[in-house]
């Protein structure tokens, strides 16, 4: 491996480390829909209608 490669496979494990730490953080707080925006409490969990998510979004919330 070169330098270059261990530079590349750094970088990834950061950003795949810092990802999980943010959902990780995310849960402990409680946040139900950790895509939308705020964390709102989005329709298909249980939230209220129009919770400020764009229809169509990874949580299913009202358009």
């Amino acid at each position: 491996m070169t330098a270059v490669d261990l530079i590349v496979l750094a970088v990834l494990a950061a950003l795949v480390l810092g990802a999980a730490a943010y959902v990780v953080r995310a849960k402990k707080r409680g946040v139900k829909c950790i895509g939308c925006p705020s964390g709102c409490a989005c329709s298909r969990h249980g939230g209220q209608e129009g919770c400020g998510c764009k229809g169509g979004s990874s949580c299913g919330c009202p358009k």
